[in-house]
């Protein structure tokens, strides 16, 4: 399934293998699983909104086309929208800039009895920040303790932190953008800024070896999720969400009054 880093370890992402399936061998295999994941997933979220004292916060990196929207979308599809929200991080705004950096992540972070799922997230600012060279270098090796700490106050609070690198190869992010080119349903997401980025490869690899080594701790740990295979990437978040879940041992709460006598007419 997903390999969960050990904090102090170092990561190189060249022995991870992100074609790994782990037992299975094809999407059918799973299929029936995978369902059955949704539905308690769901059955899942209705208790964490009913006992109203935790919050769950998924984060999904990952280089573009590695599969985040895709992820939300077929992994947390048996959710109430009512009880979760999602968040895409993007270049931030001029109101973002006017802050530190986490201020715009700490804001959404998700209440008691939700859960907010990140597409990119407050790691950005030691990713793409890095790579490009858009802050000083003594300013992003800052955020790494920053990220930390931050962290470390939402999990003593009852925030309960979910983090996934979903790792892809470079010749299957080739694959997916050349498909984006070609899908008239899906060009339009297109950018020839992914061509660019595309170009930094190697930089964003150490980029997020480093975050994953820096900022994987035993409370907030990273996983790392072979993501080659579309089905299995979704397997291994659903059943990492789901084992988290089911590890919260979570109650439902006693009724708000003295029902043993009620009659409805």
């Amino acid at each position: 399934m997903s390999i969960r880093v050990k904090p102090g370890t170092k990561v190189s992402l060249k022995n991870y293998d992100p074609d790994n399936t782990g037992q299975f061998s094809s999407e059918e295999e799973v299929a029936e699983h995978l369902e059955e994941l949704r539905r308690e997933m769901g059955r899942y979220q209705r208790l964490l909104y009913a006992e109203n004292k935790r919050a769950l916060l998924v984060v999904l990196q990952g280089i573009d086309a590695s599969g985040k929207d895709g992820t939300i979308r077929h992994v947390m599809t048996g959710l109430n929208p009512q009880g979760v929200n999602v968040v895409s991080f993007k270049v931030p705004s001029e109101e973002e800039r006017d802050h530190d950096f986490l201020w715009r992540v700490h804001k959404v972070v998700p209440r008691y009895g939700d859960i907010a799922i990140f597409n990119r997230s407050h790691y950005e600012d030691v990713l793409v920040v890095r790579v490009h060279d858009l802050v000083p270098r003594k300013v992003w090796k800052r955020r790494y303790k920053q990220i930390n700490e931050f962290e470390r106050i939402l999990t003593d609070n009852n925030v309960v932190l979910l983090k996934f690198f979903l790792h892809v190869s470079p010749d299957e992010q080739k694959k997916r953008l050349e498909e984006r080119l070609r899908d008239p349903t899906r060009c339009w997401k297109f950018s020839l800024k992914d061509v660019e980025e595309r170009r930094c490869w190697d930089e964003y690899q150490k980029a997020y070896e480093v975050a994953l080594t820096e900022c994987g701790t035993k409370r907030a740990p990273w996983h790392v999720v072979p993501a080659n295979k579309k089905w299995y990437r979704n397997l291994v978040v659903a059943e990492t969400i789901v084992a988290t879940l089911r590890d919260m041992d979570m109650k439902y709460p006693p009724p708000s009054c003295d029902v043993t006598n009620v009659v409805i007419e």
